[in-house]
């Protein structure tokens, strides 16, 4: 008898509007059994984001309390706020043979490597860096300054691409879901 292959965390990690969402958000319409991890952020909700759904939108205080705990897999400070992945409701997903996506940053997908060296880390790079700058842009949600503050972090994101499992480029959402989805396992 084959022993039962577990599956093992995926990290899904590229620059601010590369469409890391996006992307994951169409997968999960087709594959709803892969569990997205919802992360703490210290960050205000955008229109729409709901506690619990999109994030755990936390204060400073209870965020402290998190790392001080060692109850985050990974955290990470960017464009002023802190984000963070509860580590156990991700374990617990693994353990019970869930596939398990983490979308993070940089920072993050880093820690990640070195706290759970098996995870498979995918880069999502944009087609050029003139449409991530337009997507960026285009959102319309964040002042100039925070704009300018995650264009220079794309730069550093974008030449770490090497650290990484596998590089899939976002020119279609439904493409790049399908392929993520193949590297998961899941199809």
């Amino acid at each position: 008898m084959a022993a039962e292959v577990r599956p093992r965390l995926t990290v899904l990690s590229g620059p601010s509007g590369v469409g890391k969402s996006t992307v994951v958000a169409h997968m999960r319409k087709v594959h709803p059994e892969v569990w997205l991890s919802v992360s703490a952020t210290t960050r205000k909700p955008r229109p729409g984001e709901r506690h619990g759904v999109h994030y755990f939108f936390v204060g400073d205080d209870e965020f402290d309390k998190l790392i001080a705990n060692g109850e985050l897999l990974e955290w990470a400070e960017f464009a002023g706020n802190r984000y963070g992945t509860p580590r156990g409701a991700v374990l617990e997903r693994l353990e019970n043979g869930e596939p398990v996506l983490l979308e993070i940053d940089l920072q993050g997908a880093r820690l990640v490597r070195q706290s759970m060296p098996e995870a498979q880390l995918v880069f999502l790079a944009p087609p050029s860096w003139d449409e991530l700058v337009r997507r960026l842009t285009g959102r319309g949600t964040e002042s100039a300054e925070v704009i300018e503050r995650r264009l220079a972090a794309a730069k550093i994101e974008l030449a770490a691409e090497t650290e990484f499992d596998a590089t899939l480029v976002n020119t279609s959402v439904e493409d790049v879901a399908r392929e993520l989805l193949a590297l998961m396992d899941v199809v």
